[in-house]
């Protein structure tokens, strides 16, 4: 278990000691903030939608997550390159610990990121409705982050390029974003998308941080954790399947 927090502290210390990382990682959920919450707003308030803010901030928490954790899937092919993951495969230590270590890294250093933009949020005029579930909403954060990472790790596990995995990654992941109820609601759209958002397991992430912050529940408590909770699991062991087949 030891080999877990060695590979979280790791990256915890990563992230902590890149300023420019720090910034970086929330300037596109602010820069969506400010230009769709206070763009769109007016249009969403004269539509009978109320705040638009209130709406979609819980989606823009979603999104400083979602990439955080998934391009922290890049750092194992960093250290493929650089000898640091030989190193640690060779440690006579299972390699679902060496994953697990590395996707609960990569999802706490996400989480920090994820509160860090919820911050924000409260400062533009964000509201939470309930702050009793304010824990249950960090929950939800803490399953999007590890989803995400693990989704980062799986596809770093079979590839050896950093520019094949940004590219993969930026196909996979605007279409995990904006196919998903983060920035519109579900009402009024074709049966086709809304079939595709209901497929999307980020959607049930996204509206389980609503549903609590601000009562806006979809599709349900129960139903969100259930599926946010199978799915994550389900791509965690696949993450941890690829990576134990990846050569020293």
């Amino acid at each position: 278990m030891s080999v877990i927090y060695v590979l979280w502290l790791r990256q915890l210390k990563r992230y902590f000691r890149s300023r420019s990382r720090v910034i970086g990682s929330i300037g596109q959920p602010l820069m969506f903030l400010l230009a769709l919450g206070f763009g769109f707003g007016p249009m969403y308030q004269k539509a009978g939608g109320g705040s638009y803010i209130q709406f979609l901030a819980p989606g823009i928490i979603a999104m400083g997550i979602l990439f955080s954790a998934v391009f922290s899937g890049m750092e194992i092919i960093w250290d493929r390159q650089f000898g640091f993951l030989k190193e640690t495969l060779v440690a006579p230590v299972s390699r679902i610990y060496i994953i697990l270590g590395r996707i609960l890294g990569g999802a706490t250093v996400a989480l920090i990121q994820g509160v860090m933009v919820f911050v924000i949020c409260l400062i533009v005029g964000f509201r939470v409705e309930n702050i009793v579930m304010v824990p249950v909403a960090l929950v939800f954060m803490f399953l999007i982050a590890v989803l995400c990472a693990a989704i980062g790790t799986a596809i770093a596990s079979v590839l050896d390029d950093v520019q094949g995995f940004q590219l993969i990654m930026n196909f996979l992941i605007m279409p995990l974003f904006f196919f998903s109820n983060a920035l519109f609601p579900l009402d009024g759209l074709p049966k086709g998308l809304r079939l595709v958002i209901h497929l999307n397991p980020l959607s049930y992430g996204i509206d389980g941080l609503r549903g609590v912050l601000t009562h806006g529940f979809r599709f349900g408590l129960g139903l969100d954790f259930l599926v946010l909770g199978m799915v994550t699991a389900i791509l965690v062991a696949i993450g941890s399947y690829l990576f134990s087949l990846v050569q020293i």
